[in-house]
């Protein structure tokens, strides 16, 4: 297999992000007199932030002022991470120095806002590994749509049916097999479903298992 690049999704797949974002809005909710089942925070996974409010505002309705609730959600997040940094997942920068070792060119296609990721990445101590960045903002449709994929693949200067996609999503996989490319999935908090396996090319335990394909 000639695999000439690789595109990464960030949340949940380099950095165990999924995690926390759920408890700091677990416990920004608790003091609003909130429940907030792990099984319904799934569901939002994968998705782009302008998609999630109306999930939010379906699910609790007159009792969230949802766009104060992002506001805190954003402002406990960054506090956190100044603080403690990014919980980065294992071997993620033995694949990240893998790739450069080998001259494989690597983008970013995430449905946070390029700013967060920027943020995310420089936090993280990777964003230099990274020949192009696709942010939220960046495209008209986000996952499971094609087009975070299909606009990686472009700026890198690749075909997607040369690009390794690595996702922990099931969002992230349908978009990564819809644009073509070839998608690994390297689970989360989600496992693969019945729907979802065919659609991969691999499933991986973990980064590290990714330097075995390529």
């Amino acid at each position: 297999m000639n695999i000439q690049g690789v595109i990464f999704d960030m949340d949940g797949l380099m950095f165990d992000t999924e995690n926390l974002t759920y408890r700091l809005q677990y416990e920004l909710l608790a003091e609003k007199g909130l429940e907030y089942p792990f099984e319904w925070y799934k569901t939002t996974v994968g998705k782009r932030s302008e998609d999630i409010v109306g999930m939010f505002r379906d699910f609790f309705g007159e009792r969230l002022d949802y766009e104060s609730f992002r506001v805190e959600c954003r402002s406990a997040y960054e506090s956190y991470t100044d603080k403690y940094g990014v919980p980065i997942k294992d071997g993620l920068f033995e694949l990240l120095d893998f790739l450069r070792e080998k001259g494989i060119k690597n983008a970013l296609a995430t449905s946070t806002t390029r700013r967060s990721a920027e943020r995310t990445l420089r936090i993280a101590g990777v964003i230099d590994y990274f020949d192009e960045l696709v942010g939220a903002d960046d495209v008209s449709r986000g996952k499971p749509f094609p087009d975070p994929f299909l606009k990686a693949a472009e700026k890198l200067g690749l075909s997607p049916e040369s690009c390794l996609s690595l996702e922990d999503s099931l969002n992230g996989i349908k978009s990564a097999h819809a644009a073509g490319t070839i998608p690994v999935m390297i689970p989360d908090i989600i496992p693969p479903t019945e729907e979802i396996r065919p659609l991969c090319f691999r499933i991986c335990g973990g980064l590290k298992d990714v330097i075995e394909i390529i």
